[in-house]
Order: C-alpha cells, then structure tokens, then sequence
C-alpha cells in the first residue's frame, strides 16, 4: 500500500517557507505569542505541484470565501444506524430524516453560532449557517483569514497558467473552537477539481467501436422489462450556466419521442454564467435519461460557482440537506491527496454519511487519468470517488451492437485504485482486498470511441469518459428506487450483496496501475451490472 507521505517530486516547502517570510509576518506574530498547545490545526499548508510557483506575497485584499466545516455531534451512534441500516446487504427500513439528523448528529446552534460570532468579530460577512449546521460560508479577505485562522499566504502561478493563491502555512483556531471546527476549506484555489467528459476527436466515432444513442445503454445493460425511471429525481452536481443543458435535453428528448424532462436548478453560492461545461453537463443528462429507460421524474441541477473543494462541499450539502434526489450524480474530482491536505475530505465524508443514513447514493466518476488522479508518477485514486460513502463508476470500452451487449474491456484512461488514506467500508470487506477504501466498485462504458452520441449546443456530438459510466450508474439506480422504492437505500452494500451473474464481469484491461481480473479487481469494480437479472436480487426491508 502506497504511503500517504508525498513524494518529493510534490513538494515545495522551500518556496512556501520564503513566502511566509515575505507575506505572513502578521500570522507569525500572533501564533508565536499564543501559548503553546492552544491552538488546533483545521487545514494543512497547500503542497504545490512540479509547475506551480510561488510568485511573492499575496495582496490582502485578495477576496476569499470560506466554509467552515462543523464536527458532527453522536458520530458513533450514526456510523452504527448506517451499519444497521445497511446489514445483511438491504436497505434501511426507515431512512433517517434530515430533522432526525438535526436533532441527535448536527452540531448544536449554540455551537454553530459561537463559530458564527467568532468569524463576525474576525471581520467576516455574510455569515451563513447551513440547514444542518455542519457548514458556515463566509466571506472575507487575505487579511481576514490571516486573522481568524493565524495563517498566511502566496501568490502562486499554476502549472496550467493560472494566477492562484495558497495558504502557506497550517490554518489554526482558539482551543475554545477545537471540539466543534473541523476544517476550513478555501484557502487555497491552486488544486481545482475538474470534469471528467472527453469527446471523440471530429464528432462522431465511426471505427470498429460504436457510440450509442443514450437509450440503448438500457437495452445493452439489461433494462428490458424493468420499470423505467419514470417518477424518480435526479440530482446533478453541475457548475456554471445550464441553461443550453437544459435546451440540449429537450432537444434530445424530442428528437427521440420523449416525454419533456421536468428540471430545476438549485444554486450554491453566487451563481455563475460560465457556459464551458454545457458537453458534460449535457452527457450527465441525457445519459441518465436514456439509461433511466427514457424517463425519469424530475431532474435537479444542484449548481456550484466554481470547481473549488469549498463550492463543490456546500452543493453537495444542499443535495443532502434538501433530501430530496436519492440518487445523485457527481462527474467530477481531483487528487484525493489535495483534498486530503485542504479539509475537504473530512467535511465531505461527514455529508456522503449523512446521504447514506438518509438513503441516498453519489454516484461519482472515478477520473480520466488512469490510476495516477494526481499526475505524480504514484497510483492515487480521484476524490470524491475514494470516499467510502459514494459509489465510484469506472469506466470501459464497450462493444456492443445497438441492442446487445458484447464484451467490455478496462478503459485505459479510466480511474481505480485503493485510497491511501480512506478505511475500507463493511459492504466491501468480503470481496475487496486490503484494509482501505477499495475504488471502484462498478464499471461502464466510458471510452469516447464507444461512448454517447449527445446533443451539444443543438448538434449531436460524441462523447466519453467517466463522466458517461456515472450517469449510466444513476439512471440505472433511479430504475431500482422506480422498482423496489426509495427504502432500498444506498447503494453501495446492495451492488455487495448480489452474485456475480448479476454482473459483466470486466476481466481484462488496465488503467497504468491496476489491471483487471477475474472477480473484484481495483480497475472495474465487480463490473457492469446487468439491471434485469440484478432488480430480482435486490431485496427492501418493509
């Protein structure tokens, strides 16, 4: 197993410590005159990569938003509803509401507002508490953070060029606030997450590979003679303008004899008009919506601004707060290390546990770049894929006619990989080797070569990655809540619990670190599931 020590070739602790020297003289003062022992750490020093450097100081007037993650209350009492609910490979009888939630795991107000309080006196405003009270958004400054977290920062060049800042030193609060703060996310914007979607070079492939109008994955994936998703929600994460999403799905859905989907976009933060992601938001879409049997009840854009750890952590929680979709589709991630170091795994991981209480299922993209997320020459998984929360789609070539499947290899640019760092979840113990988080758990197609022939921006393009094996995922998924109703509960002990003729076994193939095998293997999961043998496996506790 793989060290979570960072290798060198990632470190710059040279650069960050003459930064401090030129721009955190104030954060220096006020740490080295508080006693020692009196302060707890809530984020680590940004590690940049080979490429980023430090340019000097950073203004302090550089605006800087914030959320600050607050430590669940009962945290034992919730991971073992979440091992009773999801025993014996079934779902919850009752899942927990968000209003039981609040009242027995959600930090207290008492305790919410303290941290409000101390970031209002810090200088911060529009001081936010999350319905659940597990975030607080701020906004604020450089000089703000400097303050309130005696930490300091850079201005830092990218290695893709862009002029980014970084908290050169550990982020800290009053020992008053240890028991309630957990981490602060936003600090930092060099790491950015980023989408998962690649389209076939010259429109649509043509070769000895095929694309797939979206609603043949149903028939390739054994959707014939199940329930369609007809009455289910949907979320998906998203970022920037949807508005084409939403005329290219209508496009799609009249150009195919569907029925119009109906939509709603939820926005997190301040809204954001960047048109740039519209192919991938498109390829989530529609790709739920044919997988889903060419019908689903409603679909939720749940919208961040950016693809920052802080943005993409209060849209995820406004999914789970609002409980709403069970299913949700996230086809985005970065390097599971920076997320590590910036707070946003332990923030994170508290919210996917609050979604897997309530019974619902992220289903997340494992990442483009093969098991290398985070392009350091080691084997690191994507995150939030790691998270032992979520489900996390790999992706395959796939041969297949429009009506039949074929065979599916690993994709070799397709994620997988064990997390370094994350603790490998019960449903997995029987199957996945090792004692951490095992990624993935399933596969589907994700190639571009035989990937999804969408409409963009009113064309129709072809596109892949493992942001089309997600969407297959949650369309597939919301047809077992239309089946078996929304007490199956997540997913992830359920794809545990079914035998292996439930599954295209993917068997060959490798992503650059792991190779597939017979049975559970790091590059594929257990496979791709077929939906009408599986929905017969699939048990509810009632």
């Amino acid at each position: 197993m793989k060290s979570m020590l960072l290798p060198e070739s990632r470190k710059t602790s040279l650069a960050l410590a003459v930064a401090m020297a030129i721009c955190g003289t104030g954060a220096i003062a006020a740490a080295s005159a508080t006693a020692p022992g009196a302060l707890a750490t809530v984020a680590r020093t940004t590690v940049l990569r080979n490429g980023d450097a430090v340019m000097g100081a950073l203004p302090m007037t550089q605006p800087i938003h914030i959320e600050v993650a607050l430590k669940m209350r009962s945290r034992a009492d919730l991971d073992a509803f979440i091992a009773n609910a999801t025993k014996n490979h079934v779902g919850a009888t009752t899942p927990m509401s968000p209003g039981q939630f609040l009242a027995n795991h959600a930090p207290t107000l008492a305790q919410a507002q303290t941290v409000a309080n101390y970031l209002t006196r810090r200088g911060y405003t529009h001081v936010v508490i999350a319905p659940n009270r597990l975030l607080i958004s701020a906004d604020g400054t450089a000089a703000t953070a400097r303050n309130a977290f005696l930490t300091s920062f850079a201005q830092v060049r990218t290695h893709d060029g862009r002029i980014a800042f970084a908290n050169t030193g550990e982020a800290r609060v009053p020992a008053a606030l240890q028991d309630t703060v957990l981490s602060v996310l936003g600090l930092q914007n060099v790491h950015v997450m980023h989408t998962f979607a690649r389209r076939v070079s010259g429109g649509v492939h043509t070769h000895a590979f095929i694309g797939h109008n979206p609603l043949e994955f149903s028939v390739i994936y054994g959707g014939t003679g199940v329930a369609t998703a007809a009455g289910v929600t949907v979320g998906i994460i998203t970022q920037g303008s949807v508005a084409q999403t939403i005329t290219d799905l209508n496009s799609y859905t009249a150009g195919n004899g569907l029925a119009t989907v109906t939509t709603q976009t939820v926005n997190s933060g301040t809204p954001n008009n960047d048109p740039s992601g519209v192919g991938e938001w498109d390829l989530d879409s529609q790709d739920i919506v044919g997988m889903g049997g060419g019908q689903v009840g409603k679909i939720i854009f749940y919208n961040v601004p950016q693809l920052l750890d802080s943005d993409l952590t209060l849209g995820f929680n406004s999914a789970v707060t609002a409980n709403v979709a069970k299913i949700i589709n996230v086809s985005i991630g970065g390097c599971e290390t920076d997320s590590l170091n910036d707070g946003a795994v332990a923030a994170q991981d508290q919210i996917f546990a609050q979604a897997v209480a309530q019974g619902q299922t992220f289903s997340i993209s494992t990442g483009d770049d093969g098991a290398d997320e985070c392009g350091d020459g080691g084997i690191t998984p994507s995150w939030p894929a790691a998270s032992q929360y979520v489900i996390a789609a790999a992706g395959t070539r796939l041969n297949a006619s429009t009506k039949a499947w074929g065979s599916e290899i690993v994709w070799s640019g397709s994620g997988g990989s064990p997390s370094n760092f994350e603790p490998k979840p019960s449903w997995q113990n029987a199957l996945v080797p090792g004692t951490k988080r095992g990624v993935a758990d399933i596969a589907f197609d994700a190639d571009p070569n035989s990937g999804a022939k969408i409409v963009v921006n009113g064309a129709i393009q072809q596109w892949g990655g493992t942001s089309l094996s997600a969407p297959i995922f949650a369309g597939l998924w919301a047809r077992v809540i239309a089946a078996k109703g929304a007490n199956v509960g997540f997913a992830g002990p359920v794809i545990y619990g079914l035998p292996a003729a439930d599954f295209h076994d993917v068997s060959s193939g490798n992503n650059g670190g792991e190779t597939a095998g017979v049975g559970y293997d790091f590059a594929s999961g257990r496979g791709s599931i077929i939906l009408n043998k599986a929905i017969l496996d699939i048990a509810v506790h009632t």
